[in-house]
């Protein structure tokens, strides 16, 4: 079965100009959802925990009367638990554990240091006090995402981890809910939607107000992160998933085309972008890909994914294919080359690098242990994936000495006076003990 990808190369002199149009993603809402979701969001900061069983009996098609009837109870969490087979809660459970045993190593601690005429300097690290967790429903359940977003949270020590999600036609999700209960969620609430963003921004009768909100979302849960932004802290407003493999056309081809439908089948507007030197390779694997395409149940959303957006991309050498996954900066990055080892330090922009030939991405997403929530559209550059750090804030610790306070003052009265603020420099100076 046929399949029309775009094969780029960058010996084209429209090589440039293709890869700038294969990559653009606008994240940015239209108008019309941006004022449905500010609707939204302005109803339920009025109107409270009506308004959310308003708007979930209007989009997930339910029939409540009161809020309590959308609070999934500790005991529901684990009678899920429960219900699934052995088979899944053994998985949940080790993933969960491999994720914890990783974050752990992030914890950050706080300190302090003394410096030669008593001045104690430091930061404290604290806990979020309440956090948000938004998790999908509908297409697709994604229990790994409760374990990835929780679990970071619970090692950080945050007291009081809020869940929703929402359960169209009132199908609740075993798995997810079982996840939660091996994560320790605190509170599920079965909401969705920007509905659910605004009850966690600003808080309900039934609600509480968090001080930061994570999860992905679809475009109207983006927009509303997006918004409330300020009043509560956010992780990222994340684009589509998105694979990059740079292989040096040694991998089985059946290995490479089932790595990029593993991104692909995502949603329709999810990347694959499959780079190697060798041309003969990339011919074998879009042979892979016609071939075992129509094997798989999500097939179709894996088609429009790889027309719309996904590319077979001949390199010049190696050296050129490390330059461009650096300017793709992508969220997922699969090295599938023989040393992959000796390239990792001129890796300089990917969310995630997955090492060798059989470390697969899909790896990543359940249970490797680094968290699967990463930077997407190029924000590589800059962010990095979600960890504890996310869920630890810091303030700084000053503590001066009367010598300390003295000398500092000097500096500071002189600063503050080059900026006009007397009063500044004025409180700094009252510090400064006369020379005898």
């Amino acid at each position: 079965m046929k399949i029309s990808m775009k094969s780029l190369n960058t010996s084209s002199a429209e090589f440039d100009q293709e890869l700038d149009k294969l990559l653009a993603w606008d994240s940015v809402s239209d108008h019309q959802v941006v004022s449905a979701v500010k609707d939204i969001l302005a109803a339920v900061k009025q109107r409270g925990d009506q308004a959310l069983v308003d708007y979930t009996n209007q989009f997930d098609q339910l029939n409540v009367s009161e809020i309590g009837q959308l609070i999934v109870p500790a005991d529901a969490l684990h009678g899920a638990l429960h219900r699934i087979s052995p088979e899944q809660r053994l998985a949940l459970e080790n993933a969960a554990q491999r994720i914890r045993r990783y974050h752990e190593h992030q914890r950050q601690d706080s300190w302090q240091f003394r410096e030669s005429d008593g001045t104690v300097l430091g930061q404290k690290v604290t806990p979020l006090a309440k956090v948000g967790l938004y998790v999908p429903g509908g297409k697709a359940s994604y229990p790994s995402s409760v374990l990835m977003n929780a679990v970071p949270a619970k090692v950080a020590g945050v007291k009081q981890l809020v869940m929703t999600v929402p359960t169209p036609g009132g199908d609740v999700n075993d798995m997810v809910m079982a996840a939660a209960a091996i994560a320790e969620v605190d509170q599920v609430f079965t909401i969705g939607g920007a509905q659910a963003i605004a009850a966690l921004a600003f808080g309900t009768q039934g609600v509480p107000k968090v001080d930061k909100i994570v999860g992905p979302g679809n475009i109207y849960v983006a927009t509303a992160k997006r918004l409330v932004f300020g009043e509560v802290g956010l992780d990222m407003i994340a684009g589509p998933s998105e694979i990059v493999v740079l292989c040096d056309g040694h991998t089985d081809p059946d290995w490479i085309a089932m790595d990029l439908f593993s991104q692909a089948e995502h949603d329709e507007a999810a990347q694959a972008i499959l780079i190697s030197p060798d041309g003969d390779f990339l011919d074998s694997v879009k042979s892979s890909i016609e071939t075992l395409l129509p094997s798989l149940e999500r097939s179709d959303i894996i088609r429009a994914s790889l027309q719309r957006r996904g590319a077979l991309v001949k390199v010049r050498d190696l050296a050129e294919a490390i330059a461009l996954c650096n300017r793709i900066a992508p969220e997922h990055l699969e090295l599938s080359v023989e040393k992959p080892e000796a390239i990792l330090n001129d890796i300089e922009h990917a969310g995630a690098v997955f090492m060798g030939r059989y470390t697969a991405e899909a790896l990543g997403d359940y249970c490797a242990g680094p968290n699967h929530v990463l930077p997407t559209s190029g924000t590589a550059r800059f962010s990095s994936p979600l960890g504890v750090y996310d869920f630890q804030k810091r303030t700084s610790i000053i503590h001066c000495s009367p010598q300390g306070a003295s000398e500092l003052g000097k500096i500071a009265s002189v600063l503050a006076e080059g900026e006009s603020l007397t009063a500044h420099a004025r409180s700094a100076r009252y510090r400064i003990i006369p020379s005898s």
